[in-house]
């Protein structure tokens, strides 16, 4: 298969389970398929067809990283390519803890699914919504378990438990 072949199927490759994620978030199988780290795999396979066919100037570039370097590098069309494929399977690992950690942490997906496709485009402006996204909501529940005030408790004093 060609370079230009390979970068092109790259995103596709991913495209599935972005397309889950974001359009059927509560559905069983999404969840399911989701669960497992190897959703990456695909583009990790594209990643390792160019690192292995350059390894050695790879291996200069990220050994001992200078900008004329890496320019160089990623200038070639197998770089490039490697870049993308690089980068298309570390934003679905990425794509993939959000949706896992929104679920477990009770973040409506209104939230979530603008944050996913952001995440697509521009994964570290993705992830940095994502986690203020998170903190909010981590607050929010927080502060949720407290009493503004009430008889038995001052503001800002926790309500108080009934254990057993």
């Amino acid at each position: 298969m060609s370079t230009t072949t390979l970068f092109q199927i790259t995103f596709y490759l991913a495209a599935p389970f972005w397309a889950l994620m974001i359009l059927a978030p509560g559905w069983s199988l999404t969840r399911r398929i989701i669960a497992s780290p190897w959703i990456v795999l695909p583009p990790l396979v594209v990643y390792t067809v160019f690192a292995v066919g350059d390894f050695g100037t790879l291996w200069s570039v990220v050994s001992r990283p200078d900008l004329e370097t890496l320019r160089a590098f990623l200038g070639t069309p197998e770089g490039a390519a490697a870049i993308w494929a690089h980068l298309i399977a570390f934003d679905l690992f990425i794509g993939r803890w959000m949706y896992s950690d929104a679920r477990e942490r009770g973040v409506h997906h209104a939230f979530v699914a603008p944050i996913l496709v952001l995440t697509i485009l521009l994964s570290p402006f993705g992830l940095l919504s994502y986690l203020v996204v998170r903190a909010v909501a981590a607050r929010r529940a927080t502060i949720g378990s407290w009493h503004v005030s009430s008889p038995s408790t001052g503001p800002g004093e926790p309500a108080p438990h009934s254990g057993g």
